[in-house]
């Protein structure tokens, strides 16, 4: 009986300690982006993200935190070029709007009090086309973007403050090999565990 009554006192122990280090939350915020390439306008500019994370804790200070983010980017047509895709983009607009699923697996360091460093890889699905500049259903954009992220997140209690810089791998651009595409973004957002 002693023995069965100490197993219970160590499975409660670890459960307390695991779920300690282990959080599942919501976050949203803004994104400031752009697309390079010649095509495109050298701006950046505005758009949004919101989803969820989880955060497990590895120890030492570190925490492994994959996220699922609906992450809204914009880029505008530059006018010099605006005619040479005439046949996939609609004339009359010169927005572009792209809607991905972004799957940023981050790696978070502890540094000091409530600031945490946290980088690693993202992948970016493309979700969604805005039908009103695509024509025909012609696709302007492959269908994923792979990127790398970087950046620094305030932890005080269950609010999460971050800033986070992305930058594009791949060429985006599936229309033709002779312009390269790739995004670059800034990412701000407030988010809360649970």
């Amino acid at each position: 009986m002693k023995a069965k009554f100490s197993v219970l006192i160590v499975c409660v122990i670890f459960t307390q300690a695991a779920m300690a280090q282990f959080h599942i939350g919501v976050k949203a915020g803004a994104n400031v982006t752009k697309i390079q390439g010649i095509s495109f306008q050298d701006e950046f500019r505005y758009g949004y993200h919101v989803g969820g994370f989880i955060q497990a804790g590895l120890g030492g200070g570190f925490s492994l935190e994959p996220e699922v983010l609906f992450s809204q980017y914009s880029t505008t047509l530059d006018s010099n070029y605006r005619h040479i895709y005439q046949n996939v983009f609609n004339n009359s607009q010169s927005h572009v709007k792209l809607s991905y699923l972004t799957i940023p697996i981050l790696l978070d360091y502890k540094l000091l009090g409530p600031i945490h460093l946290q980088a690693g890889p993202q992948v970016g699905i493309l979700i969604n086309h805005d039908q009103n500049l695509l024509q025909n259903g012609a696709s302007a954009f492959k269908n994923g973007d792979f990127s790398m992220v970087g950046g620094a997140s305030i932890n005080i209690a269950k609010i999460r403050v971050s800033g986070r810089y992305i930058v594009g791998l791949n060429n985006i651009n599936d229309i033709d090999k002779q312009d390269k595409w790739k995004s670059q973004a800034f990412q701000f957002s407030i988010g809360l565990a649970l």
